[in-house]
Formats: C-alpha cells, structure tokens, sequence
C-alpha cells in the first residue's frame, strides 16, 4: 500500500492517461461505424488479455489479485460506469453525454466527505468549481440544456467516481496491472452478454456509427480490427496510468486532474481531424490546467 499522497506523481500519472486515450478514443468513430459496441468491448478484451499473457512473464507483472472480492467489486463498477457512458452515446449528443460522466470529480467530493469522513479543503472545493467551469465552456451552451435522459451519464459519473474511490479504499494492496487486467475483464464479460442477447433478440440495426449499440456480431474488417487493437494497446497501458494515479494520492486530490483528457482529446481532434477548437474551448482548457495546478500546489 502507498501511504500518503504523492499530488506531482498521481498527477503526471493521470496527465499521460489523458494524452493516451484522448488518441485512442479519436478513432472510436472508425471502429462505430463497422462494429457494435458490444463486439467492441469483447474484442478489444481478448486482445489485452493476449497482450498481458506476453508481458507477464516478460516483465514480471503479478497478475494474481490479493484481494479477489475486492478487484472483482472494483472492476465491476468501473466496468458498468463504462457501459453507461458508451450506452447514452446511442441516444444521446456526445456534450451531453461528457458533461454526465465528467461530474464524477464532484461525486467524489461527496462520497469522501459523507462515506468516509474525510476532510475536503477549500482549495479542493475551488479546484474542482473551477475545472467544472472549463467542462461548460468546452462543451458550449448545449451542456445547459440536459433532459431527463441525462441521468444515465450522470450515473456513468457517480459509477465512475465509486471506481475512483474504489482503486484506494477496497484495493490498497493491488498492483496496476492486476486492477488494469479484472477492468478489461469485466468489460469483455458484459461484451460477450450484450452479444448474446443482440443475437437471441435481432433488432434493426442503423447503418454505420448509429448502429453502434444495437449492433451484434459482425465481420470487421482489418482496418477496423487494427484501430481495435490500437485501442487495447493504448487503453492497456492509459488505464494502469490512471490506477497508478488514484493509488498515488487521495481520490478527491486526483479526480480533478482526469478534467486533462477532454483537452487533450480535443487537441487530438485538431491534430488528426483538423477540428481547431474554438477561443471559448482554449478557455475552458486554461481553466481546466488552473485546477490542476491549485490541486498541486496545495498537495505539496
């Protein structure tokens, strides 16, 4: 167990998770639109279980948990936090849905104060109000305008923050790849069950990225397979980074820091797709950095 909080590391940590899968996820708009979500997920799974099968003996990674109840719990929540999130893509605009997942700094702020007990500063408080604020300026004038469909984000970030707290308070003697290995399990689970059930039940299916949720089982081509696999590769390596962060330091210190990956996939949009952002969004993303800093400031 990592005692004390160590703010710069967790930070870095988090800063190269961010970079890592604000590339991945750019390429989630390839892979919609020839496989399912469901699919997906199973996919991407077996193929960082193949990867973990060659680096554990490799580089000596422990794979075998210290706490199984406790890595199954974590992986289960964090894993349906996910579905969550990619399952409101399918009806509602991706703002919106960023803007439900991205309060799970705020829930956990809560879920530390109220269920643990643990003293929240005011810095904190002001860090995250403040990363908050460059979440709206990003998402723009749509994110006000959040119907009763929000609330499936929304409990994609109160699932979300739960996996935070989870990592330290019921996995403190876990290694980051042992906790980066049951998350891709739990996702391949409920990958093989949506496809399952897609199967037994066959609905009409949109054409192309619209039929992402609703999609079963199909031939993906080899493209698509390989922004799959990038996929795995990248998230492998991003999510132990993220573990790593939230074993490094408290929760509710590190949770702000996680604002860093809409900036940074924005970054990658213009890089790839040429979608420049616009002043109001490299507004929010100053924002977003001064919250980062005030957090490590404070933590030092």
């Amino acid at each position: 167990m990592i005692r004390g909080n160590h703010t710069v590391q967790a930070a870095a940590a988090i800063c190269g998770y961010a970079v890592l899968i604000g590339f991945t996820d750019n390429y989630v708009r390839v892979i919609a639109s020839e496989i399912g979500l469901w699919q997906f997920h199973l996919m991407r799974s077996l193929m960082v279980a193949g990867l973990l099968v060659i680096a554990a003996p490799l580089l000596g990674l422990r794979l075998r948990p210290v706490n199984l109840r406790g890595v199954v719990a974590r992986s289960a929540v964090h894993g349906s936090a996910m579905l969550c999130y990619f399952a409101a893509l399918g009806f509602l605009p991706v703002p919106q849905v960023a803007a439900g997942l991205f309060t799970a700094p705020i829930f956990v702020l809560l879920i530390s104060r109220f269920a643990y007990g643990e003293r929240i500063g005011p810095f904190r408080i002001l860090a995250v109000a403040v990363g908050f604020a460059g979440i709206l300026l990003i998402l723009g004038p749509e994110s006000a305008r959040l119907g009763p469909a929000a609330i499936v984000p929304v409990i994609a970030g109160a699932l979300y923050a739960m996996g935070n707290i989870a990592t330290r308070r019921w996995c403190p003697g876990e290694g980051a790849v042992t906790l980066t290995a049951g998350f891709f399990a739990a996702l391949g689970i409920f990958g093989a069950i949506g496809l399952a059930l897609t199967s037994a039940l066959p609905l009409e299916v949109p054409p192309g990225a619209a039929g992402f949720l609703l999609r079963g089982a199909t031939w993906a081509s080899l493209p698509v397979t390989f922004w799959v696999f990038v996929q795995a590769a990248g998230s492998l390596v991003g999510v132990g980074l993220m573990v790593r962060g939230y074993q490094l330091a408290e929760p509710s210190r590190v949770a702000v820091f996680e604002y860093v990956v809409l900036p940074a996939a924005a970054l990658w949009g213009w890089t790839l797709w040429g979608e420049m952002p616009v002043a109001r969004e490299w507004l929010g993303m100053a924002l977003i950095w001064v919250a980062g800093m005030l957090i490590v400031m404070r933590g030092r």
